[in-house]
């Protein structure tokens, strides 16, 4: 959860709005693109819920947990201060009356509108706190000009270039909730793309519901950029993406990239270094039966031998996934199996759920479903093998040197700090832990960059002593 604090005060008079972001950072995005407008429009943002003439809960409706966490800080606004606008994918969620399930279990709210959907969140505080336009004060400070403001620290930043997905996963509700796939011009997205690097991020994170689709909506287009011809597809992007970080001395991360065979043609990129050779990949599953049943794209059942060919053009890749436990149907025999790819294809960072039937997924009338209890052991078993993969992939960076992205530094580093390498995306991944340096004149702040001799290991975590 995010809560949000004004960057400065641009009048006394002006009206607060408190805001609280949950959920993915897709949806993080959205709070950003909803918090530049209320900035440009002269709004103050509040630390608290009472001291707001408004509050906006931007929410999350993925998964049950997801859900009630949602519903209960609407319950928490509306307690606090009473005058509540909820957006994001919880709003998009019907209930058993026609309406909305945020307006079933919280009647009093203000307005509900579903994700992306900046304009009908201002039309609401604007009914309900409205704000004289004055265009001395409409600016948006603390910002990335073009690229509005952040709710990540000012060293990196979330990129999303598509909204939507246009596949049915039985087990997803999100297309119901955002849409089918809407690709962002590429024009655009590099001028926000180059405003970020301007404004000093350091990593970028291209994030979508679905990465490798880009630009499929409109047949891979040709747009413009810098006066020359792009065209709205992945590896166009990523090419102009990596020369643009590279200007600026900065890393471009990739994220939600289902496997295509065309994402092979961006292995090169990573071997020569303008993007980093991390991918994060939402395999769900490893055996064909299981994947059928969960109507994946992308000819999963060959995502061994995709991996395997990707470890072979870049050696020092680092792969992330996702996978699901229990699934509908699921024998003890599809669940050794995924075990049994995890090993083979050395995930290097393993996230698993144990199958959580959320209502309107359709997975939810597959026969076969598998008990709660039994659910949770096989996700259990699942994260012992995936750690145990983990934990001697970490091994093996002992003794090497790495570039590091500064997120903590405690006396300029004098006494130490945290970051993280080309491996490790923020949040989601482990850190290194970094030590006091060798070198007394040694120094360092958040947003540097450091090189780091590997020491150790701690967990899911790396040790290093800047040199």
């Amino acid at each position: 959860m995010s809560e949000v604090l004004s960057p400065m005060k641009i009048s006394t008079a002006a009206p607060k709005v408190g805001f609280v972001s949950l959920g993915c950072p897709k949806a993080l995005t959205d709070s950003e693109l909803i918090l530049t407008q209320l900035s440009a429009e002269g709004y103050e943002t509040s630390k608290t819920f009472a001291g707001a003439d408004l509050v906006i809960v931007n929410t999350c409706g993925f998964i049950d947990d997801a859900v009630r966490e949602s519903l209960d800080t609407i319950g928490e606004a509306l307690a606090e201060n009473g005058k509540v606008i909820v957006t994001g994918c919880l709003g998009a969620k019907a209930g058993k009356d026609g309406g909305t399930l945020v307006q079933e279990v919280h009647p009093s709210v203000l307005a509900v509108t579903g994700p992306h959907a900046t304009q009908e969140v201002m039309n609401a505080v604007h009914q309900h706190c409205p704000k004289p336009h004055d265009p001395f004060i409409d600016l948006v400070p603390g910002g990335f000009g073009e690229a509005g403001i952040k709710l990540t620290p000012r060293h990196y930043a979330y990129l999303k270039i598509s909204e939507g997905c246009n596949h049915r996963c039985t087990f997803c509700i999100i297309p119901s909730m955002r849409g089918d796939l809407v690709s962002r011009p590429v024009g655009d997205v590099l001028k926000e793309a180059k405003a970020l690097f301007e404004g000093g991020v350091k990593e970028l994170l291209v994030i979508s519901q679905d990465t490798s689709a880009y630009g499929v909506d409109v047949k891979y287009r040709t747009g413009f950029w810098d006066g020359k011809p792009v065209k709205t597809r992945m590896l166009e992007l990523v090419q102009a993406l990596g020369e643009m970080a590279q200007e600026h001395g900065a890393w471009v991360r990739l994220h939600y990239v289902y496997p295509y065979p065309s994402v092979d043609d961006i292995l090169p990129l990573m071997a020569q270094g303008h993007v980093l050779p991390y991918l994060d990949v939402p395999l769900q599953h490893s055996h064909p039966d299981v994947l059928r049943r969960m109507k994946r794209p992308a000819s999963g059942e060959k995502n061994l031998e995709r991996i395997l060919r990707w470890r072979e053009a870049c050696p020092q890749i680092v792969i992330r996934s996702t996978f699901i436990a229990g699934f509908p149907g699921e024998t003890e025999e599809e669940f050794e199996h995924l075990l049994d790819f995890v090993r083979a294809a050395q995930i290097d960072r393993a996230g698993c759920f144990a199958y959580s039937d959320v209502e309107g997924a359709t997975a939810n009338a597959l026969p076969g479903m598998v008990p709660m209890e039994l659910r949770e052991e096989r996700r259990a078993r699942f994260m012992a093998v995936a750690e145990e993969v983990s934990t001697a992939r970490l091994q093996k960076r002992v003794g090497q040197t790495l570039q590091v992205l500064v997120d903590q530094s405690i006396g300029l580093g004098k006494k130490g700090g945290t970051g993280r390498s080309y491996a490790d995306a923020p949040e989601i991944d482990g850190v290194v832990h970094l030590l006091p340096p060798e070198k007394i004149s040694k120094t360092y702040k958040v947003g540097d960059f450091v090189k780091a001799r590997i020491v150790g290991t701690q967990g899911h975590d790396l040790v290093g002593v800047p040199v």
